[in-house]
C-alpha cells in the first residue's frame, strides 16, 4: 500500500466516521455504563438542562435533559421546533446553541431551511419564531449579542445573519449574506469569536477556515479564506477560549490545531496537527476558563483531553489521547455552565462527566436519547 494510498484511506474513514448516521448500527452501552434513572433523581435539585434534536424528517424537535446539581440527567420529554429534520447525519457541530444569557436557544432545521428559536423559562422551552435560513440544509447557528448566523450547506453554501429581538423574533439583516470558498465545499461550524466581532466557519472538503469581519449592524464583511500551513487535514468542529484562542479539530488526520485569531482577522497557528492518537476527532469543547479543551473521536469511541496555555499552545493531558472511554459513533461534544460538568452525544445516549480541577474526566453515567438526534447544548 502506497503512502498516498493509505492517506486517503484515512481521510475517507474519517469522513464516514463523522458523517454517517450511526443510531441503527451503534453499539450497545458498555459493561460499564449505568443508565440514569428518573427515580434515582427524585428530589433531587436541579442546575441547567441539556439539548439535542431530533432531526426527524416528519417533524423536528428539541429533545430536553434536566442536569441534577451532580451533573446527571433526566429526561423531561421534547418541544417541536415547527420545521423539520434531515432524518440522516448533519455532519456538523453547533446545529443548536444557546444565547449568551442563556435566554434563548436556537436551532437548525435542515429539511426545511429555516431556523428556529426557543425562550428558555423555568418551565421549559417556549418557540417564539421560525424563519427561513437565507439558504438550504442550514447545518450550524451561532449568536452574540442580539445577532444570529446561520451556517447552510446546500447549493453553493453560504452564511446568512439576523437580528434578534427582545421578543425572541428573527429578522434578516440586509446584505449579510455571504459565501463560502466555492460549492461542495462540505461545512461544518459557523461560530462568533469570543468578542462577536468575526465569524469562522470550518470546510472539510477544502481544508480551508473561512474568516468574516461583523460590523456593529450586525453585517458579516467579505470573507477571508485561510489555509494555514503545518495544521491538519479537514477541519471539523471547533470552539474559542476566552481570548480568542481558537482549537479547531481535524478528523483526516487524527489531530487538533490551536490558533490565534488577530485584530485584522488573521489566524496564526500555535500548534500544529497535534495527534490525538484517535480516530475521526470531529467535535471540540473548550471549558469557560479556557485551560482545556476535548475532543470527541468518533470512530474511536473516546474523548481527548487538552491543557491550553495562555498563548493558546495545545498539551495532551494523557499520552494516549484517551481521557474517557465512551461508545462508538461519537456525534457531538458540550461543556456546561461552569464547566464543571461535559456531556458527550453519541448514536444512542448522552454520557455525563464531571470535569475535574486537572482536566481529567469523571463518569457518571449515561442516559438514553431519541434515535436519529443530532446537536448537542448545554445550560
Amino acid at each position: 500500500m502506497t503512502k498516498q494510498f493509505a492517506l486517503a484511506v484515512l481521510a475517507l474513514s474519517a469522513v464516514t466516521a463523522c458523517s454517517e448516521n450511526r443510531d441503527l448500527t451503534a453499539p450497545p452501552p458498555g459493561p460499564n455504563s449505568t443508565t440514569i434513572q428518573a427515580d434515582q433523581l427524585a428530589g433531587t435539585a436541579t442546575s441547567g438542562s441539556i439539548y439535542t434534536l431530533t432531526n426527524q424528517i416528519a417533524g423536528n424537535a428539541v429533545a430536553v435533559f434536566r442536569q441534577a446539581m451532580d451533573g446527571s440527567l433526566t429526561a423531561q420529554g421534547s418541544v417541536s421546533t415547527g420545521g423539520l429534520g434531515s432524518g440522516s447525519s448533519l455532519g456538523s457541530q453547533g446545529s443548536l446553541t444557546l444565547s449568551d444569557n442563556g435566554r434563548w436557544l436556537l436551532a437548525v432545521n435542515a429539511g426545511s431551511n429555516d431556523v428556529s428559536v426557543f425562550k428558555v423559562t423555568e418551565d421549559g422551552l417556549e418557540l417564539t419564531d421560525r424563519v427561513a435560513s437565507g439558504g438550504t440544509r442550514p447545518i450550524s447557528v451561532t449568536v452574540a449579542h442580539n445577532t444570529v448566523y446561520a451556517l447552510n450547506a446546500g447549493g453553493t453554501g453560504n452564511i446568512s445573519g439576523f437580528t434578534l429581538s427582545e421578543d425572541g423574533k428573527l429578522s434578516p439583516i440586509a446584505g449579510s449574506t455571504r459565501p463560502l470558498s466555492g460549492s461542495a465545499v462540505n461545512p461544518a461550524e459557523v461560530s462568533f469569536s469570543t468578542n462577536g466581532r468575526w465569524l469562522v466557519v470550518t470546510e472539510k472538503a477544502t481544508n480551508k477556515l473561512d474568516v468574516y469581519a461583523v460590523d456593529k449592524s450586525g453585517v458579516a464583511g467579505a470573507p477571508s479564506f485561510q489555509s494555514p500551513a503545518l495544521a491538519g487535514s479537514e477541519p471539523f468542529g471547533f470552539a474559542f477560549g476566552r481570548r480568542n484562542e481558537l482549537v479547531v479539530s481535524e478528523a483526516a488526520t487524527g489531530s487538533a490545531s490551536s490558533y490565534v485569531l488577530g485584530k485584522s482577522g488573521t489566524l496564526s497557528l500555535v500548534t500544529g496537527a497535534a495527534a490525538t492518537h484517535q480516530g475521526a476527532p470531529c467535535w471540540v469543547a473548550v471549558t469557560e476558563d479556557g485551560r482545556f479543551a476535548y475532543t470527541a473521536n468518533a470512530a474511536s469511541g473516546t474523548i481527548t483531553g487538552f491543557s491550553v496555555s495562555e498563548g493558546g499552545s495545545l498539551g495532551l493531558l494523557d499520552a494516549s489521547g484517551v481521557t474517557a472511554t465512551v461508545n462508538a459513533g461519537a456525534i457531538d461534544i458540550a461543556v456546561g455552565r461552569g464547566s464543571r460538568f461535559l456531556y458527550q452525544l453519541d448514536g444512542s445516549r448522552i454520557s455525563a462527566f464531571r470535569v475535574t480541577a486537572s482536566g481529567h474526566l469523571e463518569p457518571l453515567g449515561s442516559i438514553a436519547k431519541p434515535t436519529g438526534s443530532a446537536g448537542l447544548a448545554a445550560l
